[in-house]
C-alpha cells in the first residue's frame, strides 16, 4: 500500500434520515508509551539496527507489509486487517513541545489541550454532542477500572464496567430480598427529589450556592445513572451467543464485553478500554511481544464476533498511546520518547500509511527522540466529524487537517 497524505478540513455530515446502524467508536489505549519503532519496523534501514543493538527484531522475523516496513511478529492476528485494506497507521503522531511525563501526556491526549490543564475529556464532549439531553445512560461505556479522563465531563453519564457478568449495584449482597431492599433505599436516596406523594424532599430546598448542594446533586445524578445503567446492562448476557473464542486475557474479556453490549443494541456510540503497561524501560523484548500478542488476538476475536453477527460495518477502533520511545535502546529497553504512532482499524476504514514515518537520522532527532509530523488532533478531528458526525472545532480547540481513513 502507498502512503496517503492528509486531506483538507471537511464538515460534519448531517444526514437527517434515520440510520438502522449508528457509527460506533471503540478506543483502546496502550498505557505506558508504546514503542512505535518496534511496532512498525523499518527493517531495511541500517539505522534501526545501529540504534537498537540490543532491542530490535531480526529482519527474518518481521511481518513485512512492503519493501520498507513490517509489523512486530506478535501482530500476526492483526496483519490480515492490513492485507484487506482495513488498517490505517498514523505515523509520527504527537504534538508540539512533547511532554515526557505519563500523567501529563495522557492528560493532553485525554483533553485535546496541550497548552493548558483542563478537566473536560474530548470523548466526554463528543458524547454530550451525540446525546445532549443525556437520555441514554449507555451512550458511553468503559470496560476497566475507574473512569478514563477522556470520558470525563459533568452531566455526561458513563457506565464503567469491570466484569459484565457481575456488573451492578450491591452485588455483594447474596440474598434477593436483602439486595432488593438495599436497592430500594439507594433509589430513595438518589431520586429526582419527589417521593410518591409528590412532596418536595429536602434536597430540592438546598441552596444552589451551597457547595454541599452541588456535591449532593452530582452524587444523586451519578447514583441514578449508575442504577439505571446496571439494570440495562444486566440484560446483556441473556441474548448473546457466539461461536468466536476470545483469548482468556483481561483484554479479551473487556473486548468480549464491548461486543456483547454493542450487539445488545443499547445505542452505545463510544466504548473505551485500556491495556498495558508499555513502559518498557527494561525487558522490552519479552514484554512488548506479550502485550502485542494479547492485543492482536483479542482485537481479531472482537471483529470476528462482530462479523459473525453482521455488526462490523459501523464500528471502528482507535488504538493510541501517550508517547513513543527513544530511538536508541538502553541495553534492555527504551525510555520515554516522542513521535508516536496510532492505528485505526475496522471494516469501514480505508487502510494505508498516513503521516510520515519519522527519520532515524541523528540530525533529524530532537534530544534523541523522533520528530512528530502530525498533530493528534487531526486524527481526533477526522473521527469526530467524518465518523461520529460531531463538530470537531469546539472539542479539539481549533481546525486541524483531516485524514481520509474514513
Amino acid at each position: 500500500m502507498t502512503s496517503a497524505s492528509t486531506s483538507v478540513l471537511t464538515s460534519a455530515h448531517t444526514d437527517p434520515s434515520p440510520r438502522p446502524k449508528q457509527p460506533t467508536l471503540v478506543v483502546l489505549q496502550l498505557t505506558g508509551g508504546n514503542d512505535p519503532v518496534n511496532t512498525l519496523i523499518p527493517y531495511t534501514d541500517p539505522l534501526y539496527y545501529d540504534n537498537r543493538p540490543k532491542v530490535h527484531v531480526p529482519e527474518a522475523d518481521v511481518l513485512k507489509i512492503d519493501g520498507q516496513y513490517g509489523f512486530h511478529p506478535s501482530m500476526a492476528a492483526i496483519k490480515p486487517f492490513w492485507d484487506d485494506g482495513k488498517l490505517a497507521i498514523i505515523n509520527g503522531i504527537g504534538y508540539e513541545n512533547p511532554n515526557y511525563s505519563h500523567f501529563r501526556s495522557m492528560d493532553i491526549w485525554y483533553t485535546a489541550q496541550p497548552e493548558v490543564i483542563v478537566t473536560d475529556g474530548w470523548l466526554g464532549q463528543a458524547v454530550r454532542a451525540l446525546d445532549p439531553m443525556a437520555e441514554n445512560v449507555l451512550t458511553a461505556v468503559n470496560f476497566g477500572r475507574g473512569l478514563p479522563r477522556a470520558l470525563s465531563l459533568a452531566g455526561v453519564p458513563v457506565a464503567s464496567v469491570a466484569q459484565l457478568d457481575s456488573y451492578g449495584l450491591l452485588t455483594s449482597l447474596a440474598g434477593v430480598d436483602e439486595r432488593n431492599s438495599a436497592l430500594e433505599a439507594f433509589s430513595c436516596m438518589y431520586d429526582d427529589g419527589f417521593n410518591d406523594d409528590k412532596i418536595v424532599k429536602p434536597l430540592k430546598h438546598a441552596h444552589p450556592e451551597d457547595p454541599m448542594s452541588t456535591v449532593m446533586r452530582y452524587m444523586g445524578q451519578t447514583g441514578l445513572d449508575a442504577q439505571k445503567g446496571a439494570e440495562i446492562l444486566g440484560t446483556t448476557l441473556r441474548s448473546y451467543a457466539s461461536t468466536v473464542q476470545y483469548p482468556t486475557t483481561e483484554l479479551g474479556s473487556y473486548l468480549k464485553g464491548i461486543a456483547q453490549v454493542k450487539l445488545a443494541g443499547f445505542g452505545t456510540r463510544v466504548f473505551y478500554t485500556a491495556h498495558g503497561s508499555f513502559d518498557t524501560h527494561a525487558s522490552q523484548l519479552v514484554t512488548h511481544k506479550l502485550l502485542w500478542t494479547e492485543i492482536s488476538e483479542a482485537v481479531a476475536a472482537f471483529f470476528a464476533d462482530l462479523r459473525e453477527h453482521d455488526a462490523s460495518d459501523d464500528v471502528i477502533m482507535l488504538i493510541w498511546s501517550e508517547f513513543g520511545r527513544r530511538v536508541k535502546d538502553n541495553g534492555a529497553g527504551t525510555d520515554h520518547g516522542a513521535g508516536g504512532m496510532a492505528m485505526v482499524l475496522g471494516d469501514p476504514v480505508l487502510g494505508g500509511l498516513y503521516g510520515q514515518y519519522p527519520s532515524l537520522k541523528e540530525r533529524d532527532l530532537t534530544v534523541g527522540n523522533l520528530q512528530y509530523n502530525n498533530d493528534f488532533r487531526s486524527t481526533y478531528s477526522t473521527i469526530l466529524e467524518r465518523w461520529l458526525g460531531v463538530e470537531a472545532q469546539p472539542i479539539v480547540n481549533g481546525h486541524f487537517e483531516q485524514f481520509a481513513f474514513v
